[in-house]
């Protein structure tokens, strides 16, 4: 697999940090392979409810973003657009100084469609949410930015 995989997906975290505001700030990649990505976020009060714990929309918005890292670790830098997003919450995903950690697949990537599945532990690595992402895809194959020929498994379905 491709060694250029982990900073292809932590260049287009940075485009979208520098060009969306919704974006859960201080979250870090921590790595990247064809179809999988590990991130985890510290969090902060920002990130909480009025109950001092994560709030259910930074999670949300982190299964966003995380389909979105997903698409990208498969060579799209343009990652799409949303078609659909699902979280099921499971238990309290920590409160001010807990990290949450992720982990989120690309599990089918076509011309037209990508779908991606994420699962979030806590510290005690308890499973707090699990969710879902489609992206229509169908424009993002034509940005110059893309490698996704460098990142295709070998002999594997690449469009």
């Amino acid at each position: 697999m491709s060694q250029r995989c982990l900073p292809f997906v932590r260049s287009v975290w940075e485009s979208f940090r520098a060009n969306s505001g919704l974006e859960p700030r201080y979250l870090r990649i921590t790595s990247a392979r064809p179809g999988t990505v590990n991130f985890e976020l510290d969090i902060r009060k920002e990130h909480t409810n009025r109950l001092a714990i994560l709030h259910g929309g930074t999670i949300a918005s982190m299964v966003d973003l995380g389909g979105s890292l997903a698409v990208a670790s498969r060579g799209l830098f343009a990652t799409g657009v949303s078609t659909d997003l699902n979280v099921t919450y499971l238990n309290s995903g920590g409160k001010v100084g807990d990290t949450i950690r992720a982990e989120v697949v690309c599990d089918k990537f076509g011309k037209t469609l990508a779908y991606t599945s994420i699962k979030f532990t806590n510290a005690s690595d308890e499973l707090v949410a699990r969710g879902s992402h489609t992206k229509y895809v169908s424009f993002a194959w034509k940005d110059a930015n893309n490698i996704v020929e460098e990142l295709s498994p070998k002999g594997g379905e690449s469009k």
